[in-house]
């Protein structure tokens, strides 16, 4: 069992002892201090909450609310709802801040908290190091009697996420709606089922949701990766569908099936929604360090540069701030969207894609086969102790010296066909080695090459 404490937020899985596993008194601690920050901060002393479908959610959602409520806080609780729409909600509601509750794509015996601040972004290092010192040294106060916290809850954000997707400009409804899509849509027992459904009625299709109920126990490992999707890719051939989607429980990532039962590539759908943007808005993109080539290679095609960040959406965002870049993300299947908000959204996502299946008129395979094509692979590495990471690194670059490389986080090797990614894991020790080519045997040839180097 575990629990984690980082600079963006908090989690583990719940049951036993505190201080090793999120317990109620670990969630208290932490929520306290993050209230603290806000109020430290001279933030507007009101936070927005909000959570995806796992089952302590209603349970967790308890403790932080009245937590905040017991500092003189004020507390705008969406209940249900998705990532990217309590980040939306916090500048609506000119709040100082905003609180997630989900663990995202990993299994349900965990929770997390994590932390937004006034524009419904995530909390930089900085600030995550700053509120960590404050949990160590349990630097909290709360409020009088007299000063509590008052308490509104607020059902209709979901609906003002898809209003606010419908205002793009490069969206063209009206052609969408014609194409009258059938959708199979896998919601993984979770909040999909609530935000999903009205989109696409938004946009004039029918569908299917498979894994509806909001339950929190996860009908499949809830990461939206292939190997997960075997029920989807089989129903949407029944069906006779024309698109596939798989999102994670908070609706944060997306990931695609064709109408032939063969998965996109989660990699593929930031570079399928890059395409759609290009096309329409001339500009830049950013990804991390380890997604696939191919978006650089469509945003070089619309006359755009393409510019690779650290791992992570806090750093994926503030490059693409500082490149000015019109979409960017992360290859899980994260889409950025700037005309939106800053932070990754599956349901922007789905309307892009929709919006660049329409306007083509082509299905989603026909589409997939127009990008180039270049294939993953994945590895980890198990250093010893005495062996310093900077040490392996050097050696890499004295051997492969005619080669560009990228050490913005850890060591990106660029060769001619293919990259390699190596850097070390923020939640095992281990260093992750990724590698990608226009082969997955030319792929592991790279990581073979770096391996031997590595010996």
């Amino acid at each position: 069992m575990t629990l984690i404490k980082s600079i963006s937020g908090i989690r583990g899985t719940i049951g036993g002892e505190q201080g090793i596993n999120l317990t109620p008194i670990d969630i208290v601690e932490c929520t306290a201090a993050f209230g603290q920050w806000v109020l430290n901060n001279g933030n507007n002393p009101k936070i927005v909450v909000g959570r995806d479908g796992r089952m302590t959610g209603a349970m967790v959602s308890d403790l932080v609310v009245n937590t905040l409520l017991m500092q003189g806080i004020d507390v705008i609780d969406l209940g249900l709802s998705t990532t990217p729409t309590v980040e939306m909600a916090v500048p609506m509601e000119s709040a100082g801040a905003g609180i997630i509750l989900t663990a995202s794509h990993n299994p349900k015996q965990w929770n997390a908290l994590k932390f937004v601040d006034d524009k419904g972004e995530f909390i930089s290092k900085a600030d995550g190091e700053a509120l960590l010192n404050m949990i160590d040294n349990k630097e909290m106060i709360f409020a009088y009697v007299d000063k509590l916290g008052k308490y509104e809850k607020k059902d209709d954000y979901i609906q003002k996420h898809i209003d606010e997707i419908l205002k793009l400009d490069y969206l063209n409804v009206d052609l969408i709606k014609s194409k009258k899509y059938h959708v199979v849509v896998d919601a993984i027992n979770s909040t999909g089922s609530l935000a999903i459904p009205p989109l696409l009625e938004a946009f004039g299709c029918t569908y299917t949701i498979i894994n509806a109920e909001i339950s929190g126990d996860f009908a499949h490992n809830p990461e939206p990766l292939p190997k997960h999707l075997t029920e989807l890719c089989e129903v949407i051939v029944k069906e006779k569908g024309d698109l596939g989607i798989s999102v994670d429980p908070d609706v944060d990532r997306l990931a695609l099936v064709q109408e032939d039962g063969v998965c996109f590539g989660e990699e593929y759908t930031l570079v399928a929604v890059a395409d759609s943007i290009l096309s329409k808005k001339k500009g830049n993109t950013v990804s991390n360090l380890s997604s696939t080539r191919a978006l650089a290679d469509v945003t070089s095609k619309h006359g755009g540069t393409y510019t690779a960040a650290a791992v992570g959406e806090v750093n994926v965002v503030k490059t693409m701030k500082e490149t000015k870049a019109v979409i960017g993300g992360e290859g899980n299947g994260g889409v950025i969207l700037p005309d939106l908000h800053y932070g990754r959204d599956a349901l922007a996502g789905i309307a892009l894609v929709l919006n660049l299946m329409a306007e083509k008129d082509k299905k989603l395979s026909e589409i997939r086969k127009e990008y180039p094509s270049y294939t993953i692979v994945k590895n980890k590495v198990q250093l010893a102790e005495d062996l310093p990471l900077e040490v392996v690194f050097d050696k890499i670059k004295k051997e492969l010296a005619g080669e560009k490389f990228n050490e913005i986080d850890g060591l990106k090797i660029d060769f001619a066909d293919g990259w390699v990614h190596l850097r070390a894991s923020n939640t095992e020790p281990i260093v992750r080695l990724y590698a990608e080519s226009a082969s997955e045997e030319r792929a592991q040839e790279l990581v073979k090459l770096i391996l031997d180097k590595i010996e």
